[in-house]
């Protein structure tokens, strides 16, 4: 694999850092700035929504800018970001900071699929993704540890100033790193990267992302809450439980994109949603024991986020198929779905805290995942009856 996909893999790192750390320091928050459990989760919701944001209109204003301008400005917007949460002065100010740095990542797993299929074989495409993405699953498994470990111990504001050095490492891997002349198409128009949105089949993906990752993060935005007042874990536990949700999770993404490149996405995402579906409602049962706990959360990781190769690949395939003009609008748009899911769960996840209790969003949680489960055999079935099979490469033909 070149080196430049790890230097993208390093800024990922970053990235995933600021993104997850918040869910193991809600409690830590909460009690700082005198808000509610679900207004804390609130700050998942709105960062989540400015990569949603972010995703598909920053990729389309910005795609006539060359990659590796556009990558290194990226870097300086999200440590901006993360320099004004460790400043925020207030909880809004402090959801702007979160906002404004969600931009900065939606644009950056856009651009970053394309950018890492494109340094590769077309048979080594999921693969590559799973590289680049492994950079959020180090995150969880350092990052986000280290994240909770010192924002239990000297503050969450410290959090996001070491979040800001991580940004920093990372802006100046980029610059030694990425080639100056990546490859990239020029942009068709902004009316005709908007036909993405009216095609059904994409649309199909954009749900299945939306709605398989809002089941999972529907429990896992308050995990913190849940692993103390539940599984009677100490606030000082919660990271190395994290770290051990982390492990699994660099685990079973590198898995998941091996089993999309072996059996094709659509195959492989049926196998993770189904198996995410059982674990989520295996945590109902599970939550209030902390050895049985520890070993549902291990579990969890492993199949949490093995789809994400499946998905970016078979919505670059898609694109590829139905419109080639917009590819990079195409993914950017899945990444808008991912974080639209998180930004959903987390608001629908408050309302079930408060309503119903922590422990009534997993087995709803997994209801939901099996939704997204019925999605992708449905698309599954389209592909074969247009006389198409998703395959890792790009979509081949096959017999009636």
């Amino acid at each position: 694999m070149p080196i430049a996909l790890f230097a993208l893999t390093l800024s990922a790192f970053a990235i995933g850092t600021t993104e997850f750390v918040i869910v193991g320091l809600l409690p830590t928050v909460a009690t700082d700035l005198g808000i509610t459990i679900p207004s804390a989760g609130l700050l998942v919701s709105l960062y989540a929504l400015g990569v949603a944001i972010g995703a598909p209109l920053l990729t389309a204003l910005t795609g006539r800018i060359p990659r590796k301008t556009l990558l290194l400005g990226l870097m300086a917007l999200f440590t901006l970001g993360n320099l004004l949460a460790w400043q925020a002065p207030s909880y809004e100010s402090l959801v702007l900071a979160r906002v404004l740095t969600g931009l900065a990542h939606g644009v950056f797993f856009s651009i970053g699929s394309t950018i890492a299929t494109g340094l590769v074989p077309k048979e080594k495409a999921a693969s590559a993704i799973a590289i680049m993405f492994t950079g959020l699953t180090v995150a969880l498994v350092t990052g986000v540890p280290l994240g909770t470990f010192i924002g239990q111990h000297f503050g969450w504001r410290e959090t996001f100033l070491a979040v800001s050095a991580l940004g920093v490492v990372a802006f100046v891997g980029s610059l030694i790193f990425v080639p100056n002349n990546i490859r990239h198409t020029p942009p068709a128009s902004l009316a005709k990267q908007a036909q993405v949105l009216a095609q059904p089949r994409l649309l199909m993906v954009y749900a299945k992302t939306a709605i398989g990752y809002g089941g999972t993060f529907i429990p896992f935005t308050f995990l913190a809450p849940i692993l103390q007042q539940v599984s009677g874990f100490s606030a000082g536990s919660v990271g190395w439980v994290m770290l051990v949700y982390g492990v699994s999770v660099a685990a079973g993404n590198l898995w998941g994109g091996r089993l999309a490149d072996r059996k094709g996405p659509i195959p492989a995402l049926q196998i993770i949603f189904a198996l995410l579906a059982l674990v989520l409602l295996l945590f109902t049962f599970t939550a209030h024991n902390p050895w049985l706990a520890l070993l549902t959360v291990l579990l969890w990781g492993a199949v949490a986020f093995g789809n994400v190769p499946g998905l970016q690949v078979y919505v670059v395939q898609q694109a590829e198929r139905f419109t080639p003009q917009a590819v990079d609008v195409a993914s950017g748009l899945n990444i808008a779905a991912f974080n639209l899911g998180i930004a959903g769960a987390a608001w629908a996840g408050g309302l079930i805290v408060t309503h119903l209790g922590l422990m009534h969003t997993p087995w709803i949680g997994a209801l939901v995942v099996l939704l997204s489960l019925a999605i992708t055999t449905w698309s599954g079935v389209l592909d074969k009856r247009s006389g198409f099979a998703a395959r890792t490469g790009g979509a081949i033909p096959v017999a009636h």
